[in-house]
Order: C-alpha cells, then sequence, then structure tokens
C-alpha cells in the first residue's frame, strides 16, 4: 500500500559540517569531502550539469536503464525492497520502478532533504501503489534498523550514477562491503560505473561551457559562509578539474587566486596562491577493474550492460557465485 504522506525519517547521526571542513583545511593538501556539494542549491546545479551536452554520464546511463530495465528488475526481484544510495532527483529511478511489482518497496536515501521529499512526492505520484520509505541520511553511515521490518522481503541496492567514482578504491570496496552487509545473504547490487575513455571527453565533461560544474564547485564556499559563517573571498577562488592518468581519476579544485586567508571561528587557514582544495574524485573503471574491485568486497558480477559506444557500464552484483555471468549490450 501506499504510504499517505511520505516524510523523510531522520538520521539519528547528523553530518557535522564544521568539523569536517575544519579538518579538511588542516589536512596537506587541503581538501572537503564532495558529499558537502549537495545543499538544495549545490542539486540543483548538479540537476543543471547533468543536462549539458558535455556530461555524458546521465543520458548515457539512462539510455541503458530505458533499454535494459525489465532485465534489471526481473534480477533483483519484482517484489524487493529498492534502496536506492545517493538518489537526488531521482530521474532515472522511473525506468526500473515501472518494472516492480505493487508490493515492492522503494526506500530512497539522500543527504539533501528538499530534494528527498519533491523527488519522493514525485515518484509517488507516478506510482501511487508502491511503498516509499524516504530516508534522509549519509549512505556512508547508513543505519540498518531504518530498513529491518522489511526483513522478509529481498533487499537490494541501487547506487545509479557512478557515484561509487567519488571513493577512493579503497573506500569503494569498504562502501561495497557496508552495502553487502546491508542487504544480507540473497541480496543484490546494481550500480552504474563510468567507464574510461578519452581524456579529452572526461575534461570536457567536468569543465562544461555553460560553467555550471564551476558553480557547483564554488557553491561549496558559499555554503562554508552561510552555514558556518566562513570569512572568505569566494571571487578569489577558480574551479579546477582534470584527468589524473596515474590514478584513473578526475579530481576537481578549487585554487587559490592569490595568497589568502580563511576564517573559521577561532582559526585562520592560509593559503600561497595556486594552493587548492580538493573537492572531489570520479574514478573510472574498467568492467574487468571494476569486476576485481567488487570481488575485494563479496560481490560476484553476474551481468553488465553498456552503451554502444562503451561509455558506462551498469552492474548487477550478487554475493553468491552460483549464478552465470551475463553481458549484455
Amino acid at each position: 500500500m501506499r504510504n499517505a504522506s511520505p516524510t523523510p525519517a531522520r538520521n539519528p547521526e547528523e553530518d557535522d559540517f564544521l568539523s569536517s571542513v575544519r579538518e579538511g583545511l588542516r589536512q596537506r593538501p587541503k581538501s572537503i569531502a564532495p558529499k558537502y556539494f549537495y545543499d538544495a542549491h549545490g542539486s540543483h546545479l548538479f540537476d543543471l550539469i547533468c543536462t549539458t551536452p558535455e556530461y555524458y554520464p546521465t543520458r548515457t546511463e539512462t539510455g541503458i536503464l530505458d533499454r535494459h530495465g525489465a532485465e534489471m528488475a526481473a534480477m533483483l526481484g519484482a517484489s524487493c525492497v529498492l534502496i536506492e544510495l545517493g538518489s537526488g532527483s531521482a530521474i532515472k529511478t522511473p525506468l526500473i520502478l515501472r518494472h516492480l511489482s505493487d508490493n515492492a518497496v522503494y526506500v530512497p536515501v539522500d543527504i539533501c532533504e528538499p530534494h528527498l521529499r519533491q523527488s519522493t512526492q514525485r515518484l509517488q505520484a507516478m506510482f501511487p501503489a508502491l511503498s516509499m520509505q524516504p530516508l534522509r541520511a549519509d549512505y556512508h553511515r547508513l543505519p540498518a534498523y531504518a530498513i529491518k521490518h522489511h526483513a522478509r522481503q529481498r533487499q537490494v541496492v541501487y547506487f545509479p550514477g557512478s557515484t561509487i567514482g567519488n571513493c577512493t578504491p579503497q573506500e569503494a570496496v569498504q562502501l561495497l562491503k557496508s552495502i553487502a552487509d546491508l542487504v544480507g545473504p540473497g541480496g543484490g547490487l546494481l550500480i552504474g560505473v563510468d567507464a574510461k575513455k578519452p581524456i579529452e571527453m572526461l575534461n570536457a565533461a567536468y569543465n562544461d561551457a555553460a560553467g555550471h560544474t564551476a558553480a557547483f564547485n564554488l557553491n561549496l564556499l558559499t555554503r562554508m559562509q552561510n552555514e558556518l559563517g566562513a570569512q572568505l573571498d569566494a571571487t578569489q577562488f577558480a574551479h579546477h578539474a582534470y584527468y589524473n592518468e596515474t590514478h584513473g581519476r578526475i579530481e576537481m579544485h578549487l585554487v587559490s587566486r592569490c595568497r589568502q586567508t580563511i576564517r573559521l571561528g577561532t582559526e585562520s587557514f592560509p593559503f600561497a596562491e595556486g594552493e587548492t582544495i580538493h573537492t572531489e574524485n570520479s574514478y573510472k573503471y574498467t568492467a574487468h577493474e571494476f569486476r576485481q574491485l567488487a570481488r575485494m568486497a563479496g560481490w560476484h558480477l553476474k551481468s553488465t550492460w553498456h552503451d554502444e559506444d562503451g561509455l558506462f557500464n551498469v552492474h548487477y552484483l550478487s554475493l553468491s557465485s552460483a549464478e552465470p555471468l551475463k553481458l549484455t549490450r
């Protein structure tokens, strides 16, 4: 049955933006976790990024889900509990939900409550028979108790958008292990992973001509000013994103245009000209590389779907090694 008024459950472990920023600015080199991009304005800017001609991942993954969503849902189980991590606007989610049974349960998880509420309301209107139970949480610290009452149904995680690429390989293994603990024996994982491709295409995707990615990156400084009272001049920082071929990742940085200082409470954080705050990584994986990474966390790759140009992969993984591997184009 549908919930009459889906309201995001609250995560008892609230993110500590202030302490995270302080810790990040004390580091050498300085860094702040990319999850703090996603206030309401940052989430809106990311939606704009996804519409740019340079940013191929969203439209490519959408095409894969549109063509193969029925097959994916059959592997997940039509009556499953579908837990979407980092659901955001959940634009692609209907391509899976439309193939689920009315007794399935959808649990969107996102750190931005306004975005979570709006997307859940939109999806509930599209699929009125589905039970939807939004959870405002940092999926890196997802409380297992939040879905224990669905234990009789198969639990699967849906993790689109190649968000796993924001983790280092070591962090990715730990997150995949946490997902395995969450879904338990018999559970599954449907995950989008961006593939390696020409450097020019990767660099363009994170430096769109409209400037949405730059605004998205710089919005982190605005959040620090508005929410933490940080004293800084955001105009004296510039967006910089490039593909680091050695590490197989896009890196995003905020580059100081001059010698300056960010003041936060009683602390001061000096910057030299050209010094950066490392704000995001986006690792790219071949299908083989990701299969090896997943196996380190106890997952077995069962099926892979990809576009004709090999830009993006959607993988289905299981904790059981009994099912045969299937590759679909």
